[in-house]
C-alpha cells in the first residue's frame, strides 16, 4: 500500500507555525511515519488538490493500493478526491460539530465524515463521541500516535526520583524565578507601565543559555497561548503547595515562536504568588533532540492540568520514558492515566464552545480542574518522590508498561491493519451489487 500524507504545517513551516492553529497535526504525522512505513512507501504531499489524485491514478495503473491520510480536522480536509481519503483528527469535546455557520456546510462534521466514509482518531473518548453523531456502524478507530518505542529507551527501571542534576543548552530564552525580580512583572506595575520588558532571546549565532535542573522536577510541554492547557491552575497550585520547598521545580517548555505575550502573562501570574522558595523555569527556545531527552530524564513527574486533550503527545512521551504523571483522567487521557501510574486530579464538566466556531456558541463541554485535588496531588507526589522510593519505582514501571499497551508501534500496526481491512470489506460489500448488475 502507498500512503499519501498531508498536514497544513510541514517541515518547512513548522518553526513559524509553532503554537498556531492545527500546528500539532504535523507532529502527529511525524509520529505516524514509522507506522505507515510498515505498510509500504509513504509520500508526503503539500498540495493535495493537485497531487493526490495524480498519484492515485498512477498507482491504479500499476496495480497498487493507495490511501490518502489527511492529518487535519474533517472540515479542513479536502473533499472531492477520487483517492480513498482518511481524515486523522484529534478531538477532546463531548459533542462533534453538528451545525452550519458562516454559510459553510463543512462545519457540520456529519456532512464531511459521511463524505469520507471513515476516520481515524486517537482515543476511545473521541471514537465514542464520533459514533454518537455518526451512528454505531460508522468506521472509526482509535490509533494514538505511536511514541512509546522512541521514548521507552529512556526508561531506567528502579531509578530513584531526584537524581543527579543535568545541564540543558537552550537556544532562546530561559526565565528562571531564582534569577528574576518578579515584582517588575506585577499587575500593579503593568497597569502603569504595560508589560515589563523580557530578557532578550539568544540568537542562533550566540552561545546557548545553560539551565541546570535538579531536585524534584515537574515538567509540562505546552503552548501557554492555548487556553485549553489551563496553566493558571498548574502554576498557582505549584506555588501554593511548594512555597517553602526549595528543591521543587516546575519546568514549562513553551512550544510556540511568538511567545512574548505568553511569557509575560506567566510572569505576571507568578508575581502574584511571590515570594516563594520553589523554582519555576520557563524554557522559551529551542531544545535539540538530545536536550529534549535530557529534560525528560531530569523530570520526576510530567504534569497536565488541561480542560481536555485529543491525546497529549508530551504526556505520552514522558510516561513512555517511565515518568509518572500528575494529571486528570478525562477525555483522551482516560485511556492511559490511572491511580497506578499517576496522581489523578479530579475534574468536572462545564459548558464551552467548539474551538473553530466563530459564533462562540455554547454547544459542548470541557473539564474544569478541581484545584483542591490538584494541590493534594502535588503534595502526595512530592512525598512519594522523597520518602517512598519503592512506590515511585512501581509507578514508573506501570507508566512505562501502560503506555506500551497504549501507543507502541506494534499495537498501532495491529489496529491500522484491522481498520483498513474493515474499510475494504465495507467498500467491497457496497460495490458487490453494482458489479453484479453489470
Amino acid at each position: 500500500m502507498i500512503s499519501l500524507v498531508y498536514s497544513e504545517t510541514d517541515k518547512a513551516s513548522v518553526a513559524q507555525r509553532l503554537g498556531a492553529s492545527e500546528y500539532s497535526y504535523y507532529f502527529v504525522l511525524k509520529e505516524f511515519q514509522p507506522l505507515l512505513d510498515r505498510f509500504g512507501p509513504v509520500i508526503p504531499v503539500s498540495h493535495p488538490e493537485h497531487q493526490v489524485d495524480a498519484i492515485y491514478q498512477s498507482c491504479r495503473r500499476h496495480g497498487q493500493e493507495c490511501v490518502f491520510f489527511s492529518f487535519a480536522p474533517p472540515h479542513r480536509t479536502i473533499q472531492g478526491l477520487e483517492c480513498p481519503t482518511v481524515p486523522v483528527f484529534a478531538w477532546e469535546f463531548d459533542t462533534l460539530p453538528t451545525e452550519v455557520w458562516d454559510n459553510e456546510p463543512r462545519h457540520d462534521w456529519r456532512v464531511t465524515l459521511s463524505h469520507y466514509g471513515r476516520a481515524l482518531t486517537h482515543s476511545d473518548f473521541a471514537v465514542e463521541t464520533t459514533r454518537l453523531a455518526m451512528g454505531d456502524d460508522f468506521p472509526v478507530a482509535s490509533i494514538p500516535a505511536p511514541v512509546w518505542d522512541r521514548f521507552s529507551r529512556l526508561y531506567r527501571p528502579g531509578k530513584r526520583a531526584g537524581g543527579r542534576p543535568v545541564a540543558l543548552d537552550v537556544r532562546g530564552r530561559v526565565l528562571d524565578t531564582h534569577e528574576l525580580d518578579l515584582d517588575v512583572y506585577s499587575s500593579a506595575l503593568r497597569r502603569i507601565h504595560g508589560y515589563a520588558p523580557l530578557p532578550r532571546k539568544a540568537g542562533p549565532a550566540e552561545p546557548p543559555v545553560t539551565v541546570r535542573l535538579g531536585g524534584i522536577v515537574y515538567t509540562a510541554v505546552m503552548n501557554p497561548g492555548d487556553g485549553r492547557k489551563n496553566w493558571f491552575d498548574m502554576v498557582g497550585g505549584f506555588c501554593c503547595v511548594f512555597r517553602d520547598t526549595p528543591d521543587a521545580t516546575l519546568v514549562i517548555k513553551i512550544t510556540r515562536t511568538e511567545s512574548d505575550d505568553s511569557a509575560s502573562s506567566l510572569l505576571e501570574e507568578l508575581s502574584k504568588h511571590a515570594p516563594f522558595s520553589c523554582r519555576v523555569v520557563l524554557i522559551d527556545g529551542f531544545l535539540s533532540e538530545d536536550g529534549y531527552e535530557q529534560l525528560a530524564e531530569a523530570t520526576t513527574y510530567t504534569i497536565n492540568t488541561s480542560h481536555g486533550e485529543g491525546q497529549c503527545l508530551p504526556l505520552m512521551e514522558y510516561m513512555s520514558a517511565g515518568k509518572p504523571a500528575v494529571s486528570p483522567a478525562h477525555t483522551a487521557m482516560a485511556d492511559y492515566i490511572d491511580a497506578g501510574n499517576s496522581f489523578v486530579v479530579a475534574s468536572r464538566r462545564e459548558p464551552t464552545q467548539w474551538p473553530h466556531d466563530s459564533r462562540r456558541a455554547y454547544r459542548t463541554r470541557r473539564h474544569r480542574i478541581d484545584f483542591g485535588s490538584l494541590m493534594a496531588a502535588y503534595r502526595e507526589s512530592y512525598r512519594v518522590a522523597v520518602e517512598m522510593p519503592a512506590r515511585y519505582a512501581a509507578m514508573s514501571a506501570e507508566a512505562h508498561e501502560r503506555l506500551r499497551l497504549h501507543c507502541s508501534l506494534d499495537l498501532a500496526e495491529e489496529r491500522l491493519r484491522s481498520f483498513l481491512a474493515l474499510d475494504y470489506r465495507r467498500e467491497a460489500e457496497e460495490a458487490a451489487p453494482i458489479l453484479a448488475a453489470q
